[in-house]
């Protein structure tokens, strides 16, 4: 018989005590092992002794912000975030999204739909297989060498991690490159719920594989019709 898999452990970040040991109880009762951090420091001391899955990481918090601990955890090749913030607007939610985090949800939300978030971020993260690919999982970016198995890039001894939705994108246009792909397909196929947030993942694509970001060579707009991908 086989061991079935361990549950996926999350670290849940907010200041506001009633609420954080509200969601931890409730993902607990999900299937889910929990852990809690009030603040940004402490998220930090428990990322450094605990491999975590996923963080859910409210916006505001004394001392550092979400947002900034998001970019920190990004640059490092933490765990996936899911921002959690008061504040919905569209300026928020692409800051967010720009800084690293693979969703955002405003308050307040249905904890069921929070739920399905994490298991939407869980299900990308586990899609990447972790043994070196193969040649054809290999694909070329002028100087960068795409591993599409471990979502690395690589440039001499340089390194850079992808998010799971980023490699997710990536992993699309590549299979159809050369042709565009429009906003929508690419949001559906994805699981977004906004055609935004694929203008914000291409955006941060662009930062890490194009030389000039505003002039991009590799991943292109079409205009009317989305966005392709060129290999080299």
């Amino acid at each position: 018989m086989t061991d079935a898999p361990a549950p996926a452990h999350l670290l849940v970040v907010d200041d506001d005590a009633r609420l954080r040991g509200l969601l931890a109880k409730y993902l607990g009762d999900q299937g889910f092992r929990v852990s809690t951090a009030g603040d940004a420091a402490e998220a930090a001391r428990q990322l450094e002794a605990i491999a975590f899955d996923l963080v859910v990481l409210d916006v505001m918090m004394p001392g550092e912000d979400g947002v900034s601990f998001t970019r920190r955890l990004h640059a490092g090749a933490g765990p996936p975030v899911l921002l959690l913030t008061a504040r919905g607007g569209p300026d928020d939610r692409i800051a967010g999204l720009e800084a690293g985090a693979e969703d955002y949800l405003a308050k307040p939300f249905e904890p069921r739909e929070l739920v399905l978030r994490i298991q939407g971020i869980l299900r990308r993260k586990t899609a990447e297989p972790a043994p070196p690919a193969p040649e054809g999982e290999i694909i070329h970016l002028g100087a960068w060498r795409l591993d599409l198995r471990r979502g690395e890039l690589q440039r001499g001894p340089e390194t850079v991690r992808l998010t799971s939705g980023e490699l997710t994108l990536m992993r699309l246009l590549a299979e159809r490159a050369g042709e565009p792909i429009s906003r929508e397909e690419l949001a559906e196929a994805t699981g977004q719920a906004q055609e935004r947030t694929i203008d914000v993942q291409v955006t941060r694509l662009r930062r890490k594989i194009e030389d000039d970001p505003k002039a991009p060579h590799h991943l292109q707009t079409v205009r009317g019709k989305g966005y392709v991908l060129w290999l080299n």
